[in-house]
C-alpha cells in the first residue's frame, strides 16, 4: 500500500508500531518487531528521512502524514510536471524534423517512376511509404534481399504498420528455413499478426504499398544497384496480380505437408520446372536461394525417385506420374540455354516435356 512512496512492508510495519506505542524508543521498535535489527534501523531511518517520524527527547513521534509527505509531494509533482515539459519539447523538436525530412524528400516523378540509386535512398523511401501506408503492404523477399542488416531497417516500418492496424504480407522462399536471421524475423512478424507463407522460388524482391506504390530492384541480380519506384495503375494491376497469384500457391510459414509420402513437395516440383527449363545446377541452386551442394543432392534424389538416368527421362517420368503437366508451346529457351553452357553433362529436355509455371 506504501510501494509509491518507496516504504517496504517492513517500514510500514516500523510506522504502525509507532502509532500504537505512543513515546515508544528506538529499542523499544528493534526489540519489538521480529525482523534483523539492522533492516528495522534502516526502515527507522527512512521514515525519519521522510519526516513521517519525529525524534522527540529520545522517543519516535509518528507524523501526520499529509502534513509530513507534503515536501516529497511538491517534489514528486515538480518532477513530474518537468517530464511532461521534457516529453513536449522532445515531441516538438521530432515533428520539426519530420516536416524537414519531408521536404527534403524529392518530388514524385509525372511519369510514373523513380529511381533509387543507392540502398539508403531505398531504406529512406520505404520509412516514408510505411509511414504513410493507409492500408499496408505485400513484400517478395528473395534470400538475397533479406540479410540481417536489411532486416533491421525492416522490422520497426512492418512494426509500426501492424500497430496501426494495417496488414503486412510478406513471401519467402522455401530456403528461408536455412536462414536463422530471416526465419527470426518471418515468425516474429506472423506472431505479431503479419501473413508471411513461403514459395520455391520467387522472381525479384518486391514492395507494394497500399496497391498504389512499388519499389522494384533496378538490377534483380544485384540488389545494392538501388531500386525504382512506380506510381502508375498500369505498372501496378501487373505486380499486385503477381503477388496474388504467388500468394495462392505459398505455403503458409512452419505448415507441414500432408501429401503422399511419394509427392513431391513444391520445391520439388520447381526444381523439375527449372530443369526442363535447361537450367543448370548452379542456376537452379540461385533460384531457390540453396547452396549448390544442395540443389543437387536434390536433384539427385529426384532423379532416383523417377528412376531416370538423365534430365529427359526425368521430365518424361515426371509427366507420366502426373507431376509435372506437358508445354506445347515449345520454344528455343532450353536449347539457347544448352548452346551456352556445352559443359552440361545433362541432356536438356525436348520443350514439349515442359511444365507450365505456375505463374
Amino acid at each position: 500500500m506504501s510501494q509509491p512512496l518507496g516504504l517496504d512492508e517492513l517500514t510500514h510495519a516500523v510506522y504502525r508500531f509507532a502509532l500504537g506505542r505512543p513515546g515508544c524508543t528506538a529499542e523499544d521498535v528493534l526489540s519489538g518487531l521480529d525482523a534483523p535489527r539492522e533492516e528495522v534501523r534502516r526502515s527507522v531511518d527512512r521514515l525519519l528521512d521522510l519526516s513521517l517520524l519525529r525524534p522527540l527527547s529520545g522517543t519516535l513521534v509518528p507524523a501526520k502524514p499529509s502534513l509530513a509527505l507534503r515536501t516529497v509531494l511538491q517534489q514528486r509533482q515538480a518532477e513530474i510536471m518537468s517530464r511532461q515539459q521534457e516529453f513536449a519539447d522532445i515531441k516538438e523538436a521530432a515533428d520539426r524534423l519530420a516536416e524537414e525530412y519531408e521536404v527534403a524528400q524529392p518530388s514524385p516523378s509525372h511519369s510514373g517512376w523513380e529511381r533509387l540509386e543507392s540502398q539508403a535512398a531505398v531504406l529512406a523511401r520505404m520509412e516514408r511509404l510505411a509511414g504513410r501506408a493507409t492500408a499496408g503492404c505485400m513484400s517478395l523477399l528473395p534470400a538475397e534481399t533479406v540479410g540481417e542488416e536489411a532486416l533491421l531497417a525492416r522490422r520497426p516500418l512492418d512494426q509500426h504498420m501492424l500497430e496501426r492496424g494495417l496488414s503486412v504480407w510478406n513471401i519467402h522462399l522455401e530456403s528461408v528455413y536455412n536462414d536463422r536471421a530471416a526465419l527470426g524475423y518471418a515468425r516474429w512478424l506472423a506472431r505479431d499478426g503479419g501473413q508471411v507463407g513461403t514459395v520455391p522460388t520467387l522472381p525479384m524482391w518486391l514492395v507494394v504499398y497500399d496497391r498504389s506504390t512499388a519499389l522494384v530492384p533496378i538490377d534483380p541480380r544485384n540488389p545494392a544497384a538501388g531500386a525504382v519506384q512506380v506510381s502508375g495503375a498500369g505498372f501496378l494491376a501487373g505486380l499486385v496480380a503477381l503477388f496474388e497469384r504467388l500468394c495462392e500457391t505459398m505455403r503458409p510459414l512452419d505448415s507441414r505437408s500432408c501429401g503422399a509420402q511419394d509427392e513431391p513437395t513444391p520445391m520439388e516440383k520447381e526444381i523439375l520446372r527449372l530443369m526442363g527449363q535447361g537450367l543448370t545446377d548452379d542456376a537452379v541452386r540461385k533460384k531457390l536461394g540453396v547452396g549448390l551442394r544442395t540443389a543437387r543432392r536434390m536433384i539427385a534424389d529426384l532423379m532416383e525417385r523417377l528412376d531416370a538416368r538423365s534430365r529427359f527421362e526425368a521430365g518424361a517420368n515426371a509427366v507420366d506420374r502426373g507431376w509435372l503437366q506437358p508445354c506445347a508451346c515449345g520454344s528455343d529457351r532450353a536449347l539457347s540455354a544448352r548452346q551456352e553452357r556445352p559443359s552440361e553433362t545433362a541432356a536438356a529436355p525436348a520443350p514439349e516435356l515442359r511444365a507450365v509455371s505456375p505463374l
